[in-house]
């Protein structure tokens, strides 16, 4: 899932979620507002046809928003790796 930084700014990040869609980024935005270390998380989609989605995290203080990103992604793709078909 590529991904465009819009903003990165220690507690704030801010990224374009190319060719996204609803289920992942509902699940990281669940995932981000289940943490104590995140004040808020949400993503937005525009217009559906023309825009891709972007995803928004703001952290608490003394946090870095890409870094706990970065755990969630490692988080899920742990979950992931470990489904037997």
């Amino acid at each position: 899932m590529p991904v465009k930084v819009l903003k990165n700014e220690g507690r704030e990040l801010r990224i374009r979620v190319l060719d996204g869609n609803h289920t992942a980024l509902q699940m990281f935005r669940s995932r981000l507002n289940d943490r104590d270390d995140v004040e808020y998380a949400n993503y937005f989609q525009n217009h559906p046809d023309l825009d891709d989605p972007e995803l928004y995290v703001r952290s608490v203080k003394g946090k870095n928003a890409d870094k706990i990103l970065k755990d969630i992604c490692s988080e899920i793709a742990k979950e992931l790796s470990s489904i037997k078909l």
